[in-house]
């Protein structure tokens, strides 16, 4: 093979190198290509995703309590249908049986959502469950009792949402009365002075 010829077969061989660099180049941009536009679109979609979840939490939120509004429904128009019966009547004591009915109405539809009372009266002291508005003490007690409630505590689904306002009653401190203390004065003073009546008649 001679110069010429050697040298014209590098030159083919360096341009079929160049032109596969120039395809596997090309390759990989449309590539590249390909992923930038796919990333543009999931870039949108989650763009609309977090707008459309954005706008669902708002409307949750401000419909959240529609069940449970529609449940009171029912109460607030038998409340209604009371005050104009006792309205037409005059009759008061229908007036308290209807306040009544409700009231024990509205308990229950509460306590199914997960409202619960908390014990109060003749129940021990709990300061996460009682906050204490008067405190009395008493020698007749050993330990801190609730005797009176003066606004209900509630739990909701086991969690203290207001804790209920009480009076609450404990042991009275004994404390040393003043007799004490001078009886046992006394009682030192005595013995200094027969000690020192010893010593004297031992002089003499």
């Amino acid at each position: 093979m001679t110069k010429k010829e050697k040298k014209e077969r590098q030159d083919t061989e360096q341009k079929e190198q160049s032109l596969g660099l120039e395809g596997e180049l090309l390759a990989k941009q449309q590539e590249h290509d390909q992923l930038w536009d796919k990333y543009l679109r999931l870039q949108a979609d989650f763009d609309n995703y977090k707008k459309r979840s954005f706008k669902e939490k708002g409307e949750f939120i401000k419909f959240a309590n529609e069940g449970l509004i529609i449940e009171l429904l029912s109460i607030l128009d038998n409340f209604e249908r009371g005050i104009k019966s006792v309205e037409q009547k005059h009759d008061f004591d229908l007036l308290h049986q209807g306040v009544d009915m409700i009231s024990k109405q509205l308990h229950v539809l509460l306590e199914s959502k997960g409202l619960k009372r908390i014990k109060a009266v003749d129940e021990k002291f709990d300061p996460h469950l009682h906050e204490p508005l008067d405190i009395i003490e008493d020698e007749n007690v050993d330990r801190e009792m609730v005797v009176e409630e003066l606004q209900s505590g509630y739990l909701l689904n086991e969690r203290i949402i207001r804790p209920a306002k009480v009076k609450v009653v404990k042991p009275k401190q004994k404390l040393v009365s003043s007799n004490e203390d001078q009886e046992i004065e006394e009682k030192d003073i005595i013995e200094e002075k027969e000690i020192k009546e010893e010593d004297i008649d031992k002089v003499e």
